[in-house]
């Protein structure tokens, strides 16, 4: 088969594309499948198509949505249930824009309006790699749930109209920074392959999200809408609920690691780090933090968090007083100490924690009822567990200690009541159990 090979000729001032054609060796395509792995992990592919115990990339990952539950599909390269009969043309066209090979439009729990970012040079990378690296499997995943009329696909078509940027947008982020190839390669990873806005950036009633990009809207990345009980929170530079206080080697560092002194991963950014982000490269990594630490806060009115030790020492002079303080004594602070401060990165620290000061407390709620795990990682092999309390404390004892947590140590967030929790707890019980599978 011919490829049509282009090469780069810098000379200063000025930068020529030399192109040729070339028949395409077994040896081009290994190069090239190992780029598309390397890809397939920034973009965090397997964590939405890969389930504990079956094949890699053959889906079945619930997505549970306002009108119902989608799951993912399979991937793998078999001819008759994944992917094996899409053409290239076809493969990037379900990538950047959503369209099965049959022309069916795809449920945007595939972030495509991000991925609409990539270059035709990743898209042929991935191509190589799922077509000529993926085992095929013949899996099929479950039948989604969603309720007609909204089960009718076609209608999908007039929202991605509206809301699905054309795939020639890869140029943009080297647009924005053509003298800084770090921050241009941070702002591709970010609003492309990574699609970190589609979780944290809010989505209007019609569920796109509310900006694609750094440049659209100050929206972007500012803290996202509530997807199976958890709110991921901002990206951007605020003090409290954000990465104000964090560096960028914090950032690096929690990307790869899963854990900092600041706090841990939890719900789907397990599966983020677990699958994608610890295997990219050091360079990668650091145009992310750079490209994330150059964002200025969207909530620009927040008052900075400063420790309060008055709750700590109450705590230790053993006064357990206040609402929920005695909860937190009991099921807690073995964990978690008196002063909220922890043991990072074994345990996550709760004082100055911005998902404990999270506006929403749908996250720190589902991790106390249900409890959580932060997994081992390549450079951090050592998984810790926090045991779910859902089965031992009411809505009431729940709602307590999750109050008092956000109300000590300079946290003064609001308080939550049983209804919150009563809404999670429900929510939990009918959910679909499925655990993502590390990959090696």
């Amino acid at each position: 088969m011919l490829r049509k090979k282009t090469y780069l000729l810098a000379i200063p001032g000025a930068v020529f594309a030399l192109s040729f054609a070339g028949s395409a060796t077994a040896g081009d395509n290994a190069s090239i499948a190992k780029r598309g792995e390397y890809l397939a992990r920034a973009s965090d592919c397997a964590a939405c198509h890969t389930v504990s115990g079956h094949a890699q990339f053959s889906g079945g990952v619930p997505f549970a949505l306002p009108f119902g539950t989608i799951f993912s599909s399979n991937i793998t390269p078999d001819r008759d249930h994944g992917t094996g009969r899409y053409t290239e043309a076809q493969f990037g066209r379900a990538i950047r824009e959503g369209v099965r090979a049959d022309g069916s439009p795809l449920y945007p729990a595939m972030p495509y309006p991000s991925y609409a970012r990539m270059t035709d040079a990743d898209i042929h990378a991935l191509y190589i790699y799922f077509t000529t690296a993926v085992t095929p499997s013949s899996e099929i995943p479950p039948v989604n749930t969603t309720a007609w009329p909204l089960s009718i696909r076609w209608p999908l078509r007039i929202w991605q109209a509206f809301f699905v940027p054309k795939s020639d947008q890869a140029k943009k982020s080297t647009e924005r920074f053509p003298d800084d190839a770090v921050m241009a390669r941070g702002a591709y990873l970010v609003e492309g392959p990574g699609h970190c806005g589609a979780c944290h950036t809010p989505r209007a009633a019609t569920l796109q999200e509310k900006s694609l990009t750094a440049q659209e809207s100050p929206l972007f990345l500012s803290g996202g809408s509530a997807v199976d009980g958890w709110t991921p929170t901002s990206l951007r530079g605020e003090n409290r609920t954000g990465l104000g206080r964090w560096s960028e080697t914090d950032i690096v560092s929690f990307l790869r690691n899963g854990r900092v002194a600041h706090g841990s991963v939890f719900g789907g950014m397990s599966g983020a780090v677990g699958h994608g982000t610890q295997y990219l490269d050091d360079s990668d990594l650091h145009a992310i933090a750079r490209f994330l630490k150059s964002l200025p806060a969207y909530d620009k009115d927040q008052i900075p968090w400063h420790y309060d030790a008055s709750e700590a020492q109450a705590l230790r002079n053993g006064d357990t007083s206040a609402p929920g303080a005695r909860l937190y004594v009991d099921r807690c602070a073995a964990c978690h100490r008196t002063d909220g401060a922890a043991y990072p990165t074994t345990f996550p620290p709760l004082a100055g924690n911005p998902v404990v000061m999270n506006p929403a407390p749908d996250s720190l709620i589902q991790i106390v009822l249900a409890g959580s795990t932060i997994p081992a990682m390549r450079a951090s092999p050592s998984a810790f567990v926090m045991p779910g309390f859902g089965k031992t404390m009411t809505d009431e004892q729940i709602a307590e200690v999750v109050s008092f947590i956000r109300a000590s140590w300079g946290n003064n967030t609001a308080p939550v009541s049983p209804t919150d929790v009563a809404r999670l707890r429900k929510s939990l019980s009918t959910a679909t159990p499925v655990t993502p599978t590390p990959l090696n």
